[in-house]
């Protein structure tokens, strides 16, 4: 589905970022993009990751509101797989309206809802165990005998020294847990709070979004859920 221009949306320019809608506070890392601290606290961990025989690479970092807007769009109009809690494949024919949306909120954020719009939040991977090409992030890959299960349990526990955590955490959040998702808190708690359903609202009308209609009927519910509700970030 082709987007309208969001561009003249009537939002503070400085609130900008908080949808998707700004990428000029970033930098570089690779081929991502990351908030400035952001990406100064990833290269310290991924160096101390690397002391201990792992290779952390990020897999997603900062995704424009027009590259979310797309996603949804896709599995919106059943052009891209649906899955369970369990990521097991959906019946795109055979839900509701409300069930579609809350079946794409299992694994995709609504449009200039998503942490990854701020350059503050990461997915990651070991590339010493399995290529990107490989990669689906799915939760099996990061427990147990998982190529990326060495990985996760070093991260939960130093992650928090250089300032991240995990936000989506089981019963503590309302999108599904992800194990390859970190959160640079310090940045994001701040950019959490200044989050408004009130803008939010004008960007999601200011743009082609399938289910927009149902969407926007639901949206503070659905920003307290997806958006508010996440595990809290280390004291």
């Amino acid at each position: 589905m082709r987007l309208t221009p969001t561009l003249n949306v009537d939002i503070p320019q400085q609130q900008a970022k908080l949808y998707g809608l700004d990428s000029q506070h970033l930098v570089a890392i690779g081929d991502y993009l990351l908030e400035q601290q952001t990406a100064a606290a990833f290269s310290q961990m991924q160096h101390a990751a690397a002391n201990s025989g792992i290779d952390l690479q990020l897999c997603s970092a900062y995704r424009p509101f027009e590259r979310q807007a797309l996603i949804w769009n896709a599995k919106a109009s059943g052009a891209r797989p649906l899955l369970d809690k369990a990521s097991q494949p959906v019946n795109y024919a055979a839900l509701s309206e409300p069930q579609l949306i809350d079946t794409i909120l299992i694994w995709s954020a609504l449009p200039g809802a998503s942490r990854h719009h701020w350059g503050t939040d990461i997915d990651v991977f070991d590339a010493k165990q399995i290529n990107k090409a490989s990669l689906q992030l799915v939760t099996a890959e990061y427990q147990d005998s998982g190529p990326c299960a060495a990985m996760h349990q070093w991260l939960q526990q130093h992650a928090s020294q250089y300032g991240f955590y995990f936000p989506y955490q089981p019963q503590q959040s309302g999108v599904s847990p992800e194990p390859w998702h970190l959160s640079y808190y310090p940045i994001a708690d701040n950019y959490l709070a200044q989050f408004n359903p009130t803008e939010l609202a004008k960007v999601l009308s200011g743009a082609e979004i399938a289910l927009q209609s149902p969407l926007l009927e639901r949206l503070a519910e659905l920003v307290d859920h997806y958006v508010f509700f996440v595990a809290p970030s280390p004291a």
